[in-house]
């Protein structure tokens, strides 16, 4: 989602900055395309390493002995998010 969101400020940015020329005496439409961009940029950047920080794996194995036959037995999880999945 947020990639997106960094997308649609770029081009709104852009947008302000090279197709609209309209003088507004209260406000500079360039600088405000220029910040949006910018923000735009920025907002990217962190879907981007957020992205890939959701896909490590962790995986967790346990060896215990059951106590009614003696016999080892093994889990194994694996967690696709920092959540702990047993």
């Amino acid at each position: 989602m947020s990639i997106g969101t960094g997308i649609v400020l770029v081009v709104i940015g852009a947008i302000l900055v090279f197709a609209v020329n309209v003088e507004v005496q209260w406000v500079d439409l360039d600088m405000v395309g220029y910040i949006l961009m910018g923000a735009g940029f920025v907002v990217f950047l962190i879907g981007i390493i957020m992205l890939t920080r959701r896909r490590r794996t962790e995986t967790v194995s346990r060896t215990s002995v059951d106590p009614a036959t003696g016999a080892p037995t093994t889990r194994r999880s694996v967690s696709a998010t920092n959540d702990d999945v047993v």
